[in-house]
């Protein structure tokens, strides 16, 4: 049985099926990080800017929140976020037991119409 060579091996483009990124970023996550950068820096310049006499001190906060605010929505809406958040959800715990089942109202029912022993009252004397 002879194999043509041509059809034997079939070059294929292995950036087809990939999403488009910029370096480790990725590109539907440029637009939404861009706008969390912008509101960082308004709260921490504009609110709360004449709570920080340093200009070092502000850049600081707006890197900080800004960071925050970009891995929150990262980790929220990136691919596969199933990973991480995957590790917060608890084990069950599984444990046999036996119980005799009884109806609440049948419980109910022979609690109300149970007879007690009568009490008899000591009289003082």
């Amino acid at each position: 049985m002879s194999v043509d060579p041509d059809k034997e091996f079939r070059p294929v483009n292995q950036i087809l099926g990939t999403k488009p990124s910029l370096g480790p970023i990725p590109a539907d996550q440029i637009f939404p990080w861009t706008i969390i950068a912008l509101l960082s820096y308004l709260i921490v310049n504009g609110f709360f800017g004449a709570f920080f006499p340093d200009q070092w001190q502000k850049w600081l906060w707006t890197v900080l929140i800004g960071g925050w605010g970009i891995a929150t929505w990262w980790i929220l809406t990136g691919g596969k976020s199933w990973r991480f958040l995957g590790k917060f959800i608890g084990v069950p715990t599984w444990t046999r037991g036996t119980a005799r089942y009884q109806s609440f109202l049948e419980f109910h029912y022979e609690r109300k119409n149970r007879k007690t022993k009568p009490r008899h009252r000591r009289s003082r004397k």
